[in-house]
């Protein structure tokens, strides 16, 4: 058979995400303060939008069909109907969680965020207070250079007296001083001298906890404690009553200190109760409010204005509308979302952890009639908060097992299990097989591994490495 060439026309279907959609996409599963980010970077890059400072009344930051019928009519800009798109929310925003008359207004959280003093300036300080020699103290500055953030020292006497230009017996001083400096254990060389340095400061020192640190922290770390008590002959109660001093030592003394940035989970819907009601805000506290400028919206009536720039002009435009309909589309979702997790979970809302009822995003999503890919994206990195705490979006979603009361949630069994291990004998631990039995006495019918994989997801260590230890 013969190989020809031939032009055939065929008639098929595909998906492809417009970039309005696209965007709508990308801004859902973005978390309050990413958004407020990547707002701030339109921000900068489309001289079209400009931030509205003037909160005082939604209407007067709407644009009316008048103001920019005239110059959206360039091109096909003239099918964006700007008023039209405000018009989708309520005057006040109540439709969308934004109003909330007779509750009182969330504290901002910088209230809650609070500043270090960093430990190189705090050794300093107390330096600048120390009566030692000059000689000692610019030695003992040289120490307190070469400490990590941790705070321990990570320069040899040797390296320190070449350096400092001096001899060890100096350097050697000069570290006894720095290690007399608050935090306790500072400039320490490593985890035994840094423990035995708080255990000093403690009055402790040349006591059997220092003995024990000395000889047997490994003993310690794997509880070997018989062999601790049958090498000094003592009880395993006295071994004991110095492990848990030593349990009580800080092994990172910089850590107060630490400059690093701990990002605080922010809420990204509130769910408060008002007579009987459930009532949602969205919190868009820190999330910079937009509108489209009015000086560029004037340049489209300018007749002289170049080609080039009427075109850059269009396109800016068109990209500043879309986003402002994409953050509003956004809100709405998660409106609605946060609107169906609170009527499947209402007993949570009311009662608490122990009501919390087996969930997944299917049932969302065929409630909302939204794939479940939306829904996905909606609980993704966001936190809700309520009467009962703050909690990620995720936390309502769990599976059902079976008990004696028909299906009960995943999350509710987790939340059993840390409890029976905190009431337990720390002396002598609770196996998996023991936390099976006791929830099956509660009508929770739960296998041995289900137990130890629960267990190992909310980081509790197993039965030897728990005892003695609280948790």
């Amino acid at each position: 058979m013969g190989l020809e060439q031939r032009t055939d026309l065929r008639l098929t279907q595909k998906l492809a995400l417009t970039p309005q959609l696209q965007l709508q996409l990308k801004l859902l599963q973005l978390p309050q303060l990413e958004l407020s980010q990547y707002i701030q970077l339109e921000l900068m890059e489309n001289p079209i939008l400009e931030l509205d400072e003037e909160t005082e009344n939604i209407q007067e930051n709407e644009v009316s069909s008048e103001e920019y019928e005239e110059p959206v009519a360039v091109d096909k800009l003239e099918k964006i109907m700007i008023d039209e798109y405000f018009a989708e929310r309520a005057d006040d925003g109540r439709d969308l969680g934004y109003f909330n008359p007779g509750v009182e207004e969330k504290p901002s959280f910088e209230l809650f965020y609070s500043t270090t003093t960093d430990l190189w300036e705090h050794l300093l300080w107390q330096l600048r207070l120390s009566k030692a020699p000059d000689k000692i103290r610019a030695v003992a500055e040289v120490v307190i250079g070469n400490i990590d953030e941790d705070g321990y020292l990570k320069a040899t006497e040797e390296e320190i007296a070449k350096m400092s230009d001096t001899d060890n017996e100096t350097v050697k001083q000069a570290i006894a001083l720095v290690q007399e400096f608050d935090p306790a254990g500072v400039a320490a060389r490593d985890i035994k001298e840094c423990l035995i340095l708080q255990i000093k400061a403690l009055g402790l020192g040349d006591t059997l906890v220092q003995s024990f640190i000395e000889e047997h922290l490994e003993d310690i770390k794997k509880k070997k404690y018989e062999n601790i008590a049958k090498r000094f002959g003592i009880s395993i109660d006295e071994v004991i009553k110095s492990v848990k001093i030593i349990e009580k030592l800080e092994p990172r003394p910089g850590r107060n200190f630490s400059k690093t940035q701990v990002n605080i989970p922010v809420p990204d819907v509130y769910v408060t109760k008002v007579e009987g009601e459930y009532q949602i805000i969205l919190n868009d506290e820190g999330i910079p409010k937009l509108r489209l400028s009015k000086i560029y919206r004037e340049l489209f009536t300018e007749k002289n204005l170049p080609v080039q720039e009427k075109k850059y002009l269009r396109e800016k435009f068109k990209n500043a509308v879309e986003l402002l309909r994409s953050i509003e589309q956004r809100n709405k979702t998660i409106y609605r979302v946060t609107e169906s997790l609170v009527k499947f979970q209402k007993e949570f809302f009311d009662k608490g952890v122990s009501y919390l009822k087996p969930l997944n995003l299917k049932d969302i999503a065929q409630d909302l009639g939204l794939h479940e890919s939306t829904i996905s994206r909606v609980t993704s990195n966001k936190y809700l908060a309520c009467e009962h705490g703050l909690f990620n979006f995720r936390f309502f979603f769990s599976n059902a097992l079976s008990s004696n009361h028909g299906g009960i949630s995943t999350t509710l069994v987790k939340d059993l299990i840390q409890k029976i291990i905190n009431e337990e004998n720390h002396i002598n631990p609770l196996s998996d097989k023991e936390i099976s039995d006791m929830l099956k006495k509660q009508g929770i019918d739960i296998a041995r591994r289900t137990v130890a994989k629960y267990r190992e997801e909310l980081k509790i260590p197993p039965k030897p490495l728990r005892k003695l230890k609280n948790y």
